[in-house]
């Protein structure tokens, strides 16, 4: 029996077993012939959830390890040591601080990708050029071309890219859509709100400092606009800057909308419109709005979001969170926990509450040293799965639940909102014409300028 089957069987043990295949078999995928050697596989972005997300790829399945890449020699160095315990064959990864040379000197099956969301798109790409699967961080990109071009690489080079919108596999999500929305107990769906009302927006003013011996920061700037320095980028202060992101929109609701748009079988919004700004949290150097709104209109069914950085969520139980309002019911949905709350004659009986799946018993190794610093062990199965789903994909070469078009869409969508908000009006894009519909300004914020050296990627020459 192969390590792959042993791995598999372990998977499949416990209680998501039947949502795991149910997932998978929704993607007319399945687990066949095993490779006969372990895939080779490389982390671009070292940080906190691109750890994670290679460690649960580890648990799934034997890969080796054989290169690890970050601009931060000593998080490169303490992942090294990490990862080195966790794969089987206990090996320390190669390392590298320019991900080219790392894509240049590794044949590789896969690369996993965690990086800021500036660097996704040419690391997608150069990666599939270089003849690996990749597993990338939502949201994919910064701009929308960047999403045609990465959907373009993909297409060209007929590489698996899977996005990490991992609540498409997450066990009580999964049932969630199957038992109640896809068996109709919502009844006519016409209206879903989505939320994140967490105080997650940085806001201080530190002082401008010299870039530590540790750290390269051109590199990590990359094709941003180069800031002045002002301590380390990592966890949460570079997501405050809109010059890296798209601010809480493009981190939080992708994730929602996503959602959203696979149980309800949703595509490209008809328009998308957006409000917001710097409402209260004004004294620090974020330019991310603290307080946004945005629409996305569908036929017969609004997508509305809401967000936050202060005051209360206005429901405590799920303030990162979708709601569908259907005519026989409503269900509120999170990372955490869902909720049916259904209409008419007994309802108080026919509600239907169900929790988060935890594998602690099953992977000891989450909790165990040498540990993984603030590990999500409510996410640790979805990302399980969604790797799984993954790896099935490659096998197949068939498409992963969270393909690169379905991750372009839920980003895109995301990005459009904040260029409503920015030119102060709703805006319709087309994705075969890669335009805003008679809006040129709009438009032109489709793209945005790279630092030099560094040249855009182009959706029709990839």
């Amino acid at each position: 029996m192969s390590d792959f089957t042993l791995n598999r069987r372990r998977f499949l043990k416990g209680a998501s077993a039947s949502l795991a295949l149910t997932a998978l078999g929704a993607q007319g995928l399945s687990f066949t012939n095993a490779p006969k050697k372990p895939l080779r596989v490389a982390l671009i972005g070292t940080g906190w959830y691109g750890k994670s997300d290679l460690l649960r790829l580890i648990q799934v399945e034997p890969v080796n390890v054989v290169a690890l890449c970050d601009v931060d020699k000593n998080m490169l160095e303490a992942a090294a040591e990490l990862v080195s315990q966790r794969q089987q064959s206990k090996k320390k990864p190669k390392l590298y601080g320019d991900y080219k040379k790392m894509l240049a000197e590794n044949k590789l099956d896969i690369v996993v990708i965690g990086t800021p969301d500036h660097w996704h798109a040419l690391q997608t790409i150069d990666a599939i050029k270089a003849g690996a699967h990749v597993y990338v961080q939502k949201p994919i990109s910064v701009d929308v071309m960047e999403g045609e071009a990465m959907i373009a690489a993909a297409r060209k080079y007929n590489k698996v890219v899977q996005v990490g919108t991992q609540r498409k596999s997450t066990p009580h999500l999964i049932e969630a859509k199957k038992n109640i929305v896809d068996a109709g107990l919502l009844g006519k769906i016409s209206h879903v709100e989505m939320c994140c009302y967490f105080h997650m927006r940085n806001n201080g003013n530190p002082p401008e400092q010299p870039v530590p011996a540790f750290l390269d920061y051109e590199m990590w700037t990359g094709p941003a606009p180069l800031r002045p320095y002002d301590g380390l980028p990592h966890v949460r202060w570079w997501r405050t800057f809109m010059e890296y992101g798209n601010g809480i929109v493009g981190d939080m609701c992708v994730h929602m909308l996503d959602t959203a748009r696979w149980m309800l079988k949703l595509g490209w919004p008809k328009r998308i419109s957006s409000t917001g700004g710097i409402y209260v949290q004004k004294e620090g150097k974020s330019n991310i709005s603290d307080t946004q709104m945005a629409l996305f209109e569908y036929d017969g069914l609004n997508c509305v979001w809401q967000h936050r950085s202060w005051g209360t969520p206005a429901n405590p139980q799920y303030p990162w969170a979708l709601t569908i309002y259907g005519d026989k019911g409503t269900l509120f949905a999170s990372t955490m926990q869902y909720d049916f709350v259904p209409l008419g004659e007994g309802a108080e009986g026919r509600k239907i509450h169900k929790d988060v799946v935890y594998e602690k018993e099953k992977y000891p190794e989450d909790l165990t040293e040498p540990t993984e610093p603030k590990i999500e062990l409510n996410a640790a199965p979805a990302t399980r799965l969604h790797m799984q789903d993954f790896l099935a994909a490659i096998e197949k070469n068939g498409r992963p639940v969270a393909d690169i078009e379905e991750g372009h869409i839920s980003t895109a969508s995301c990005i459009l909102a904040n260029i409503s908000m920015k030119v102060g009006r709703p805006v319709v894009y087309d994705p075969k014409k890669r335009e805003v519909v008679g809006d040129a300004e709009a438009t032109a914020l489709l793209k945005r300028e790279y630092r030099a050296p560094y040249v855009h990627p182009d959706p029709v020459r990839v």
